[in-house]
């Protein structure tokens, strides 16, 4: 399958498909535990704290903003979804989009019967390498689940913005509309769902907003800073 479109969307939606890119023996499976230690301490160390959860908080929205970005941005643009299965992807623990994930071969998921692109993503994404990130993730550093799956339903909103502008400014609107009902769907897995919410833009072409209901704990990196959808910014002054 075809992918170079996605590239021009920004890095998150690159991936590398063809033969095998320089320094390729320091790629490693994606779902190894090494490899996932690894992109922790590397994270930390660019974030300078001590605090492992952070960091692998920070290094899981990271790959799930990867891999959410490529299915939402492929379903969209192309109408098929690759396969991102965990043993065919090839991930290096300190590079950054677009250089960081290699997948030999793309090939689209087969098309069900009785779904969409929605329910592909779901079970080939969400409950497919992202759940099985998700367990090796918090079998190196003990962080909460419910965290990190609210970290992918950022990621999801976040490449919906993304993709959203990209649409508009391409004269594309309809994509645009596609893609916030694709991810609004992926939303509703129950992995995800009650993890924030969803609302549909102000001014004309605005991308939907979303509101966080857990917290990734980047705060604690930089003290005040939080991000633009944030359960603590938004939450009531008694709840802050």
């Amino acid at each position: 399958m075809r992918l170079t479109e996605l590239a021009s969307v920004g890095p998150f939606f690159a991936l590398r498909t063809g033969e095998a890119p320089a320094g390729a023996a320091e790629y490693g499976p994606l779902l190894d535990e090494r490899t996932v230690r690894a992109r922790v301490e590397t994270v930390a160390e660019r974030l300078g704290t001590q605090d492992r959860r952070v960091a692998a908080s920070v290094a899981y929205q990271g790959i799930a903003g990867r891999l959410l970005s490529v299915a939402l941005g492929s379903g969209v643009l192309t109408g098929e979804v690759p396969a991102l299965a965990g043993d065919r992807l090839h991930w290096h623990p300190a590079r950054t989009a677009p250089d960081d994930l290699w997948l030999p071969g793309p090939a689209a998921l087969p098309q069900p019967a009785d779904g969409g692109l929605a329910d592909l993503i779901r079970a080939h994404v969400l409950h497919g390498p992202l759940a099985d990130l998700h367990r090796i993730t918090r079998a190196v550093v003990p962080v909460s689940g419910r965290l990190l799956w609210g970290n992918a339903a950022s990621s999801l909103a976040g490449s919906l913005r993304v993709l959203h502008a990209w649409c508009h400014d391409q004269g594309r609107p309809g994509d645009a509309a596609r893609a916030t009902a694709l991810a609004r769907a992926v939303l509703g897995d129950p992995l995800l769902r009650g993890t924030g919410t969803l609302a549909a833009g102000g001014p004309p072409h605005a991308a939907p907003s979303f509101v966080r209901s857990t917290c990734c704990l980047y705060y604690r990196v930089l003290p005040g800073g939080m991000c633009g959808d944030c359960v603590l910014r938004h939450a009531p002054p008694r709840v802050r």
